[in-house]
């Protein structure tokens, strides 16, 4: 998938750091006159222009949410199963394109952090890490994660977020700040069961991060009508907070195609 999906549409919408003198040539008509090098024009009696490439090498970080909310799926898969899926296709993504590959595991706390290297033994670590890591916590807290991003990593680099942003805290100004130094990108994993609540009956519901139990009479209208109320309005301020931070987004439902979702994401930042 990666070779043959989002080889052009990655390096396309994830741009290096900027342009470096490569060499100069004669100027051809055409040429910006901006580009010529006055020095070596002046040693041969013609006029030369520099060439310049682009710094191709990125440093891409993988921010991935191991709370307790990720264990959950009604339809094809979990939400920490899409997430692990997707991240890997960007890191194998990354890889091919010769950029640098890291990940922050992150709960309520900094899990784990795995410095951004190259290499195919580097890569088969960060997956392996992908699939079998186990947190200490279970609880959420994003702008914790975002704030040691801007401490850990110096160096501007493109930054995925994973996670279903279901956080009690705000993550907004340290979004903001962010993505001043790094290119954030938010992707958003969550399942269709959680945009409404089914009409059952009685229902024992648990909280994933803090392990409270209650029951819930979803035969009630207005408990579903408040928990659909409840979605909404989380889904509009995480929406609010990502276009004041001024970062790229997708949400992708576990029972989507996320390959259709991050080829719309590329190709908006084209």
């Amino acid at each position: 998938m990666s070779n043959n999906i989002f080889a052009g549409q990655y390096h396309s919408a994830f741009k290096g750091r900027g342009m470096a003198f490569s060499e100069v040539r004669e100027y051809e008509f055409g040429d910006d006159i901006r580009d010529i090098d006055w020095n070596v024009t002046a040693r041969y009696s013609k006029p030369f222009v520099k060439i310049y490439e682009e710094e191709r090498e990125l440093t891409v970080m993988l921010l991935v949410d191991v709370s307790g909310s990720r264990f959950f799926g009604t339809r094809a898969t979990l939400k920490k199963e899409m997430i692990t899926e997707i991240a890997a296709t960007l890191a194998f993504s990354a890889i091919q394109n010769n950029d640098k590959i890291g990940v922050i595991f992150f709960s309520n706390q900094i899990e784990k952090f795995i410095p951004p290297k190259k290499g195919r033994k580097h890569i088969l670590y960060v997956i392996r890490e992908l699939i079998d890591f186990e947190p200490k916590e279970s609880k959420t807290d994003i702008a914790q994660v975002l704030r040691y991003l801007t401490n850990a990593i110096k160096k501007r680099c493109t930054a995925f977020v994973f996670s279903d942003y279901i956080d009690k805290g705000d993550y907004r100004y340290a979004l903001t700040i962010a993505n001043k130094m790094h290119d954030m990108v938010a992707i958003q994993v969550f399942d269709e069961r959680e945009t409404e609540m089914p009409k059952v009956g009685l229902l024992k519901i648990k909280d994933a991060e803090s392990g409270n139990e209650k029951y819930v009479d979803t035969d009630s209208k207005r408990v579903r009508d408040a928990y659909k109320y409840w979605w909404e309005k989380r889904q509009t301020e995480m929406a609010d907070a990502f276009k004041r931070s001024r970062v790229d987004s997708v949400s992708i439902r576990t029972d989507e195609d996320y390959v259709r979702a991050l080829i719309g994401l590329f190709n908006k930042r084209s």
